[in-house]
């Protein structure tokens, strides 16, 4: 970590056990800086999600301690500083895309001018200003998944929480996600995203590896490419994973 970057989130012996004795999450620690782009890596299954969870407060780990700006985890403040876009768009589709962001906006204490700014300045972001009153139901897979990401971000986050967010979206629509991430951060928003894709993965500061509820490698991305022959992230997450079986 950089000496002039202030640790946003904190990570500390995290274990989680499902009854009843599946342990998904196996003694996890990491920090996060602020301002960064963090990525967790690893395939189906390996815990990730339930990482998310855990960070988020929707779920209480088994040991260990999470603190997000200094609030320890699970703690309702700490709603007004992260936003959450899970892997599963969570929308109303009988109402139109701008009554979903309203409808958030107002949830995360929003209200008046400020509530009206913000979603318009959302849609700008999101390119739905010309489908913002279409009923969500006849929006596209594509449109609901940056529509999930506008509501993550109506309360204008310290940090943005992503579970997969680009599954099953077209490359160009991946695209300009993944350049609207780049510009959050130069704005001062920390971005935590899961991923199983390898070329995604190389687009964060750091990433963290996870293989069966392990955190088996955390560093910056070129000091992770280093350590393999071919430079891939992908040899690197093989060469680890045999290492620690």
């Amino acid at each position: 970590m950089a000496d002039d970057k202030k640790i946003i989130f904190s990570m500390v012996g995290v274990t989680k056990v499902y009854p009843p004795s599946k342990q998904v999450l196996k003694d996890i620690s990491l920090d996060i800086d602020e301002k960064e782009i963090f990525g967790l890596l690893g395939p189906s299954g390996a815990g990730k999600t339930t990482l998310i969870r855990v960070i988020i407060g929707a779920i209480n780990s088994d040991s260990g301690t999470v603190k997000v700006d200094n609030l320890l985890i699970p703690n309702m403040y700490s709603l007004k500083i992260i936003g959450f876009m899970p892997q599963s768009d969570a929308l109303y589709e009988d109402i139109s895309g701008v009554d979903n962001l309203r409808f958030f906006g107002k949830l995360y204490g929003l209200k008046g001018r400020k509530l009206k700014e913000r979603v318009e300045e959302v849609l700008e972001l999101i390119d739905l200003k010309g489908d913002a009153k279409k009923y969500v139901m006849y929006y596209s897979g594509g449109m609901k998944k940056r529509l999930s990401l506008g509501i993550s971000l109506i309360h204008q986050p310290k940090v943005l929480i992503l579970d997969e967010p680009t599954v099953g979206i077209d490359p160009v629509l991946r695209k300009k996600i993944w350049d609207e991430f780049t510009r959050l951060k130069e704005l001062g928003t920390t971005i935590v995203v899961t991923t199983h894709v390898m070329d995604e993965a190389v687009k964060c500061d750091r990433v963290g590896l996870i293989y069966d509820g392990e955190l088996i490698a955390c560093d910056y991305v070129d000091k992770l490419l280093e350590q393999t022959p071919n430079h891939s992230l992908e040899d690197l997450f093989f060469q680890t994973k045999e290492a620690s079986i």
